[in-house]
């Protein structure tokens, strides 16, 4: 097109006129070209394009006053790929503050921002199951019961929708099993869902006189109806419509994270760190189980097999043809075309890739083609170290494994595998690591139904029996084909057991659970296969990661100052043996034939009780330890206020007592301890002053011997003095990975202008430091980096 018009805009259209694709392609100085397109397809709203062809809309009175230069400024700003999100957030964030000034009974301050929290998760929740049909087959349910309640209150003076219709709706529907006529006669036909979202909060208990009046959710439904809510994860397609995964950003900054300095981490982030942590946790526990399956080749042999399976496709790009002729053809005709700097043919070369840069590549691949090839490849480790898709290879060993002995070691080891994240704000990395568990689970699942279908076909042939050596898989797949739906099981199974957060802020542990909650009620289709949701407030906690006992020594060493140390340290052990018990029976519940008793909330109440008195215990000896009276009111409010102690001692005495969590993973906040109004201490790491610093340290201390960690924190990590200590705290635990990333001209997060770092550490008899260069990338490149 650039010889008809350098400067354009090319709109794409199908023989059929049922799409069109609205494609302009940017054209900086010194950068490869960079496309920004729109598509349109027939029977949209069509808000989004009218928004952005708003911005080149010229009058003919300003004719005489455009230039080249002006109009493609507004066609940048109006193709600009984020414009809609924002669009979206901005809108949101005017609805959220107008609905929080219409809360009455609670005064300004956190409890009522908290609270106003609370009622959007719950109400959106709401909107994302009323319009699968799941509320009284209503997709308008919740404006359709507006309705009623002030046509009703003409005739009656009830009270308003929130007090009236809301709150039965929540805590006598949607999170009671008991009901009656008139409670179904006010609802209609809902589902008892549990999961702790629907119960009274305990902000209703302390603000017991809290109301909102009729107009604030006249105006919140206005905007909901303005988007389509869609709980499947189809791509969307129309400018308005809502998913889960779209509202992961959207609570991210809802939460106002940025000023505690933490950030939005996208998928490409936590998928690279879930994946390069799970995976080689779960290999190495594999061998142990079942080493002969490894040995002399074994299952490594897949990756020698068919190495391109396991190579990125970025990585392979045109590696596959004959060495281009621009070159073999020596320096003189690269020196013609411009220079080995100049951008390599589209038909080999990334987005923006040099020659120089490509046969660097194309080299690269070579030596991991023949690393893998030639068998050298036989450890987790190397997984990382090649960048190897270790998640397809332990799919290929589960799906092509011969015996059930490795079938069953992989299956032990997802099953068994924790993962925390301790600042999980919504839980992004967490959802990282799910999928990742979930696709691993699934992949066995299919295996053990091969087995156990190959065992009775040969039982049949040879007749001989082979129920003994396949019970566990059996017993297995008769627990999950009790649930109506598979992948709500794997799912709800792997959150329960496998998965922890903890993160300074109850608004951001809530809207993690409620994401994961809105996962779930996803994988449903039909009313009567609605299963209660878990109760994963044991799962997912708010707290101070940093301040608490974290470890038993700790504990021991703060204990053993006290004169009744044997005496309190005996009680402590005791209780805090109590409680995980009762942890242990009311997880259970949760996914196992209790799931829908009504023993839980029972369950959870005592549980509730006993650890709130004992860590309210340990919290007073911390206090005392840090010369603040508990007796002292005034002064102990403000420092629980202040430090919020967390002892993962006891909230995971289970995981602690067993060594610790198998897999830390995360984003922790990017913060000066002058930032911060605690005070950390007993920190190797307390004197680089860096938060983040202090929260790998604590991830390490968590860490199982044979665990691995792996987390984005500022490039400072590997290039600054004060961070020395933590290179040394991370090196000693085996082998680390540094992968080092410039924010000039892309950066990995929008609004942080520094340089970051990925470091991975694994449990590795090598212990070798491993580091990338200082990547230098551009935004459109990100898919490729």
């Amino acid at each position: 097109m650039r010889r008809y018009a350098y400067e354009h805009l090319i709109v794409f259209t199908d023989s059929g006129a049922t799409t069109q694709v609205w494609q302009w392609v940017a054209k900086d100085p010194g950068k490869p070209l960079a496309y920004r397109e729109h598509t349109y397809v027939a029977g949209q709203p069509g808000l989004s394009l009218l928004q952005k062809l708003e911005y080149i809309a010229f009058p003919l009175s300003a004719e005489e006053a455009l230039t080249i230069s002006g109009v493609t400024v507004r066609l940048r700003d109006a193709f600009d790929r984020d414009r809609v999100t924002k669009r979206f957030y901005d809108r949101f964030r005017a609805e959220h503050a107008a609905f929080l000034k219409s809360i009455d009974g609670i005064g300004s301050g956190p409890d009522r921002e908290w609270y106003a929290s609370v009622m959007l998760n719950r109400l959106m929740f709401v909107y994302f199951i009323q319009k699968k049909g799941f509320l009284a087959s209503d997709p308008d349910y919740l404006g359709n019961h507006l309705q009623a309640v002030q046509s009703q209150r003409v005739q009656d003076h009830s009270p308003s929708f929130y007090r009236h219709f809301l709150l039965r709706l929540f805590h006598d529907g949607l999170g009671s099993r008991e009901t009656d006529a008139a409670l179904t006669s006010l609802l209609g036909r809902v589902p008892y869902l549990d999961g702790g979202l629907f119960d009274i909060h305990r902000l209703e208990l302390c603000y017991p006189d809290i109301d909102i009046p009729d107009p604030a959710f006249e105006r919140l439904f206005a905007f909901f109806d303005s988007y389509t809510w869609h709980l499947d994860e189809r791509p969307l397609k129309a400018d308005n419509e809502i998913s889960p995964d779209v509202l992961g950003y959207i609570f991210e900054k809802y939460v106002n994270q940025r000023e505690l300095g933490a950030y939005y981490t996208k998928e490409d982030i936590t998928g690279y760190i879930a994946r390069n942590t799970i995976v080689p946790y779960v290999i190495a526990r594999a061998i142990e189980g079942c080493a002969v399956a490894f040995r002399s080749g074994g299952a490594w042999r897949l990756l020698a097999e068919d190495p391109d399976r396991y190579i990125p496709e970025a990585v392979r790009r045109g590696t596959g043809c004959l060495m281009p002729a621009v070159v073999t053809a020596g320096l003189h005709d690269v020196r013609e075309r411009g220079g080995w700097n100049t951008l390599a043919d589209p038909e080999v070369g990334l987005r923006g890739e040099t020659w120089r840069n490509y046969l660097a590549r194309r080299q690269w691949y070579e030596i991991v083609k023949r690393k893998l090839s030639d068998g050298s490849v036989v450890c987790p480790s190397d997984l990382v170290t090649y960048n190897v898709d270790s998640l397809q290879f332990l799919q290929d060993i589960i799906e092509s494994c011969e015996g059930p002995d490795l079938l069953r070691a992989i299956y032990d080891a997802v099953s068994k595998v924790s993962v925390l994240d301790p600042a999980c704000g919504s839980g992004a990395f967490l959802f990282a690591a799910l999928n990742v568990l979930e696709r691993l689970r699934e992949a066995c699942l299919d295996r053990m139904q091969a087995f156990v279908d190959d065992a009775e076909r040969l039982a049949v042939l040879h007749h001989e029996s082979a129920h003994e050596a396949l019970a566990d898989f059996r017993e297995i797949l008769e627990q999950t084909a009790e649930h109506p739906s598979r992948s709500y099981f794997v799912l709800k199974s792997t959150v329960v057991n496998n998965l922890y957060g903890v993160d300074l802020l109850d608004e951001a542990a809530e809207i993690c659970k409620l994401r994961i909650f809105l996962k779930l009620i996803a994988q449903v289709d039909n009313f009567e296969d609605i299963e209660p949701l878990p109760d994963i407030d044991l799962n997912i906690r708010t707290g101070n990661s940093l301040i608490g006992f974290a470890t038993p020594s700790e504990l021991e060493s703060t204990m053993s100052r006290r004169l009744d140390f044997e005496g309190a340290s005996r009680t402590i052990d005791d209780g805090a043996r109590e409680i995980d018990g009762l942890f242990a029976a009311f997880r259970a519940m949760q996914t196992g034939s209790f799931a829908r008793s009504g023993d839980s909330k029972r369950a959870k109440d005592r549980l509730v009780a006993k650890l709130e008195a004992l860590s309210g215990q340990l919290t007073m000896y911390l206090a005392q330890q840090c010369g603040i009276r508990p007796d002292d009111g005034e002064a102990y409010s403000d420092w629980l206020e202040r430090n919020k102690p967390f002892h993962w001692w006891l909230q995971f005495y289970g995981i602690m007592q067993s060594g610790g969590f198998s897999v830390v993973i995360g984003n922790p906040p990017y913060l000066e301890s002058r930032e911060v109004a605690y005070v950390p201490e007993g920190f190797e790491s307390v004197d680089s002053g860096a938060i983040h610093a202090m929260f790998v340290e604590r991830s390490v201390q968590l860490l199982e011997a044979c665990g691995t960690v792996s987390m984005i924190v500022p490039l400072a990590l590997v290039s600054t003095q004060r961070m020395k200590v933590v290179q040394g705290i991370l090196e000693r635990r085996g082998s680390v990975w540094y992968a080092n990333f410039s924010w000039r001209p892309g950066k990995l997060f929008d609004v942080v202008n520094r340089a970051l770092t990925i470091f991975t550490v694994l449990s590795d008899k090598r212990d070798v430091a491993h580091s990338t260069g200082y990547r230098k990338w551009f935004s459109d490149t990100r898919s490729d980096l």
